[in-house]
């Protein structure tokens, strides 16, 4: 019975040292050490000089593995830390997508922002919940949010190049000076939204719906604009030429036109049929 207790209290001291690395590591180093230099003594003392210039030729060596060899390990393990966090981040975007609420809608923002940090811009977004979050300055160049509720949100100056947005809800939404050059935006709704200075050059904004929405100076060159909803917008000094699809009819129910530009045929209509719009 004595014999059990021993061993059981043995084999917990045993443990208290495993589980303390530091300690483990120093208590190998420290046995290792008396075995290494009590079998070298003969060698110390037949032959000191030679012998200590084998261990200066093994200790540079030793230095040149661990520059290059830890270098390299050191460098695999941190790339491979940073691609286990990416694949966190879009895991998470993936747990929250179709849940609309504030919780996942900040926490999606929060993993998108941190992807940016590791320079992932493509990001798929389908379907996610984004409503009443800011993302501004973000870069979402090539990312896929089609059908996704960005409602009520804050896209100062962010990045939507060649962005999917189709079906997009952006109502009420701050995107001034917003990049959504090629931009696929058809369908989407940016009623009352705020596009002053956006860059929307060559988007696809087929159906989608600007109805009071605020275009000022915005660029809307070589756009695809057919069936496109204008109704109340503000559409001061934007420029459309080039746009395609482009009706005069879209144009009349618009806020203003002021200083606008159009191609040649439907400026002339507009001078002719509502000169108020253009302020002549």
């Amino acid at each position: 019975m004595q014999l059990k207790t021993q061993t059981k209290k043995f084999k917990e001291y045993v443990n208290s040292i495993i589980e303390k690395p530091i300690l483990t590591s120093a208590i190998v180093l420290v046995v290792l050490s008396i075995i290494v230099l009590g079998l070298s003594m003969p060698y110390y003392l037949a032959d000191f000089n030679a012998f200590f210039g084998q261990v200066l030729a093994e200790a540079h060596g030793m230095i040149f593995d661990i520059a290059v060899i830890g270098m390299l390990i050191f460098w695999l393990n941190k790339n491979g830390e940073v691609r286990q966090r990416i694949r966190t981040y879009k895991d998470e975007i993936d747990d929250f997508r179709l849940w609309e609420s504030e919780e996942a809608a900040f926490r999606t923002v929060g993993n998108i922002k941190r992807l940016n940090r590791h320079g992932i811009h493509e990001i798929n977004l389908v379907n996610c919940h984004l409503a009443r979050t800011n993302l501004n300055y973000v870069n979402l160049a090539g990312s896929n949010l089609n059908s996704a509720d960005i409602s009520n949100a804050f896209l100062i100056e962010t990045n939507l190049e060649n962005t999917r947005l189709n079906q997009t809800n952006l109502e009420n939404s701050n995107l001034n000076q917003a990049m959504l050059k090629g931009a696929y935006a058809s369908g989407a709704n940016f009623k009352d939204a705020y596009l002053i200075k956006a860059q929307l050059e060559n988007a696809f904004l087929i159906k989608s719906n600007f109805k009071n929405a605020f275009l000022m100076e915005a660029n809307l060159t070589n756009c695809y604009l057919t069936g496109a909803n204008f109704e109340n917008a503000s559409l001061y000094k934007a420029d459309l030429r080039g746009a395609k699809g482009l009706t005069f009819e879209q144009l009349t129910k618009a806020k203003t036109l002021y200083l606008a530009q159009f191609d040649d045929e439907i400026l002339n209509q507009i001078k002719t049929n509502i000169p108020e719009l253009v302020g002549k």
